[in-house]
């Protein structure tokens, strides 16, 4: 059965009783994971295993998605910012107890010093451990992009505990996810 959750706005993503946060580097620039988020949205079965479908909506105002295990999202585009900013609101989904449920995914340029872990002007977040910095020449700048994710949920006690124990198995999915959408951009032609 579908139900309609509450909406949110952007500030959720600070302010919800459960945010997950994760991040990872890509060898892209933010334009092109941007593209792949954004723009090509019914490549994401491609790249993110978990997604099954997922086609633009209401002309790009919203997104239909289906997950592995017959889940399914009707959401609402909230930021679409060009190489830095994607986020999406679940207006109504088969899933049980979730009241409110927001994800965005920031696009930093990867430039920071070798072994920091964040990039300038990123705000570290204890429950967002970064991912190791790849090796880097002394001297140089890393290139690519780091890809924040936060996933902001509210629901009943049991729905946040459930959702905090699945933050391992959401972190390997979404590190899995851009290391194959990462794979995937670097063999286009370049043009």
């Amino acid at each position: 059965m579908t139900r309609r959750l509450r909406p949110v706005g952007l500030g959720f993503t600070e302010d919800a009783p459960t945010r997950l946060v994760f991040t990872a580097r890509a060898s892209a620039a933010p334009d092109a994971v941007y593209r792949a988020l954004a723009e090509e949205v019914t490549g994401w079965p491609s790249w993110f295993r978990a997604v099954t479908l997922a086609r633009p909506t209401r002309g790009g105002g919203g997104r239909e998605v289906r997950l592995m295990g017959g889940v399914r999202f009707q959401e609402t585009v909230m930021a679409a910012v060009p190489g830095r900013r994607y986020a999406y609101r679940v207006d109504e989904t088969n899933v049980p107890a979730v009241r409110a449920l927001l994800e965005e995914w920031l696009l930093t340029p990867a430039d920071r010093s070798p072994g920091t872990g964040t990039a300038p002007g990123t705000p570290a977040t204890p429950a967002a451990p970064a991912t190791p910095a790849m090796p880097v020449a002394p001297g140089t700048a890393a290139p690519g992009t780091l890809v924040r994710w936060t996933f902001a949920a509210d629901g009943p006690p049991a729905f946040r505990l459930a959702l905090a124990a699945s933050r391992p198995a959401l972190g390997h999915s979404f590190r899995t996810a851009v290391r194959t959408l990462d794979a995937r951009l670097a063999a286009r032609p370049r043009s």
